[in-house]
């Protein structure tokens, strides 16, 4: 599974359904051109210092790592976004999080924000 690296990634994503879960907000964006599956991770400097933003990424890659080869769609980007509650959170219920919102996305059932104004 290849990573998202490139800010026009993240910001294509950013437009496409989302679920949101207590330990985890996953954003899902089909792509047309191309076959293989992208992900990426992401956390706001409301979550702490640059430690705990590291610390909550690393948290979310193992559990990725763990639970998403099983459950992702071919020709998708998606993007984990950490929360508050996704350092305290117990390891296996973040995996159960990240199971119920790819569930939730590939199932119609995620949310889709409008545009912001600028």
């Amino acid at each position: 599974m290849d990573r998202l690296l490139k800010r026009a990634d993240f910001l294509s994503a950013a437009k496409a359904p989302s679920a949101a879960m207590p330990g985890v907000i996953i954003q899902a964006r089909k792509k047309i051109d191309d076959q293989t599956t992208r992900v990426g991770f992401t956390c706001t400097k409301k979550l702490g210092n640059a430690v705990m933003r590291n610390r909550i990424r690393r948290r979310l890659k193992e559990a990725a790592r763990l639970t998403l080869n099983e459950h992702v769609l071919p020709a998708y980007d998606y993007v984990l976004i950490g929360r508050a509650g996704t350092e305290t959170r117990p390891f296996e219920d973040l995996r159960k999080d990240i199971i119920s919102a790819l569930t939730k996305l590939h199932a119609g059932g995620g949310k889709t924000f409008p545009p912001r104004r600028k």
